[in-house]
C-alpha cells in the first residue's frame, strides 16, 4: 500500500515541477494580452499655459488647457485583420482632444493604432493612420510590452509621424509601485497643420497658402510599471509655433501652444490602482503560482521518498515464544 502511495506522490511531484516552468515560459506569453474591446479615457492638463488667440494671432497666458485622450478598442476591425495576420490583433481608435479654458476646441488628433495583442509590436494593415493620413508605425505607442526591460525602446510620435528612441533613465518608486522612467526629446520639427482647425471656415490649405508653417517640439516622460508595461504616469513639456508667412503680419514666429502637460490627479490615482491590480494578476502567472507549484513538487517528492523508504524497511519479527509447560497431575 505504501509503495502505491509513493508512486502516486512521485507522479504528482513530477507534474507540479514540470508545470512550474511551463506556466511561466509557455502559458504566460500566450495568456497575457490586451483585450480587443478595451476602452480608456485620460484627462491631462497644462496649467498657466501659453495659447494662441486666433483673433489677432497673438500668444496669451491662459489658466488651463485640457487634453482629453480616448482609446477605444475596435473589435470588428481587429477580427477582420486577424483573418489575414494570423495572430491576435488589437485596433485602437484614439482621439486627443484639446480645449481651451473656455471649453472650445483648440485642436484634435484622431489616430488608428494596430498592434499585436501579446507583444505590442505594430501590425501594418489598411486603416493605420494619424489625422486621416496613412502611416506605417515602427516601435511602440501608448503602452510598453509585458515584462518591460531596462533599455531604450523605439517610440512613435504622432505629431511628426516618425519613430525615435525613448531612453530608459532609471528605476523609481511612484506611489508605492516600482517603475521604470523613460524620456524622449523630439527636437523642433516642421509638422502638418491639423485638419480640424479651431476657426470656422479656415482649412489647413488656407494656412499653407499664406506660407505660414507649424513647428513642434516636446520632452515626453513616462513612468512605466515593468511587469504589465502600463504607464502609471505621463507628462510632456510641449511647445508649438507658427512660423513665417503673411498670416503673422511680418513676424518671424508666434507661440501656438506651450505648457507642461500632466495627468489630472484623479486619473493618476485610478491608473495606479488599476495597474496594481493588473500587476497582481501578472505576478500570479509569473511568480506566485510557478514558485508554489515548484515548492509543492519538492514537498511531494520528499513525501514519496519517505514512503518508499518505509516500504522497503524490513519488518522486525517477534522472537519465538517457548511453549507453556504441561500441567502436572497427580
Amino acid at each position: 500500500m505504501r509503495r502505491k502511495a509513493s508512486l502516486v506522490l512521485l507522479a504528482l511531484a513530477v507534474f507540479f515541477a514540470a508545470l512550474s516552468p511551463l506556466l511561466r515560459w509557455y502559458a504566460f506569453p500566450r495568456l497575457a494580452k490586451i483585450p480587443p474591446n478595451e476602452y480608456q479615457t485620460m484627462v491631462l492638463e497644462a496649467k498657466n499655459a501659453t495659447l494662441l488667440d486666433y483673433n489677432g494671432f497673438t500668444a496669451r497666458t491662459v489658466p488651463k488647457v485640457t487634453i482629453v485622450q480616448t482609446l477605444k478598442g475596435n473589435v470588428e476591425a481587429s477580427e477582420k485583420i486577424e483573418k489575414t495576420a494570423g495572430r491576435d490583433v488589437v485596433v485602437w481608435d484614439g482621439l486627443s482632444y484639446i480645449q481651451g479654458p473656455d471649453g472650445k476646441m483648440v485642436s484634435k488628433l484622431p489616430e488608428r493604432y494596430i498592434f499585436d495583442a501579446h507583444s505590442q509590436e505594430p501590425v501594418h494593415a489598411a486603416g493605420e493612420m494619424v489625422d486621416g493620413d496613412p502611416v506605417r508605425r515602427e516601435g511602440i505607442e501608448f503602452k510598453w510590452p509585458f515584462m518591460t526591460e531596462k533599455r531604450d525602446y523605439q517610440y512613435f510620435d504622432a505629431q511628426t509621424r516618425t519613430t525615435n528612441p525613448i531612453h530608459y533613465k532609471g528605476t523609481q518608486n511612484f506611489r508605492g509601485v516600482k517603475v521604470y522612467y523613460f524620456e524622449q526629446t523630439i527636437p523642433w520639427t516642421k509638422v502638418s497643420m491639423p485638419k480640424a482647425m479651431p476657426v470656422a471656415g479656415i482649412t489647413p490649405e488656407d494656412v499653407a497658402a499664406t506660407g505660414t508653417t507649424r513647428w513642434y517640439t516636446t520632452v515626453r516622460k513616462f513612468w512605466v510599471e515593468p511587469l504589465t508595461g502600463a504607464p502609471v504616469n505621463g507628462e510632456e513639456i510641449h511647445k508649438e509655433e507658427l512660423r513665417g508667412g503673411t498670416l503673422l503680419g511680418g513676424r518671424a514666429k508666434v507661440t501656438a501652444f506651450a505648457g507642461h502637460v500632466k495627468m489630472r490627479e484623479d486619473y493618476v490615482e485610478s491608473t495606479v490602482a488599476l495597474v496594481k491590480h493588473n500587476r497582481t494578476l501578472v505576478l500570479l502567472l509569473t511568480s506566485y503560482l510557478p514558485k508554489a507549484f515548484l515548492a509543492l513538487g519538492a514537498l511531494l517528492l520528499v513525501l514519496s521518498l519517505c514512503l518508499e523508504a518505509r516500504s522497503r524497511r524490513p519488518v522486525p519479527r517477534e522472537p519465538a515464544r517457548a511453549p507453556d509447560p504441561e500441567p502436572v497431575t497427580a
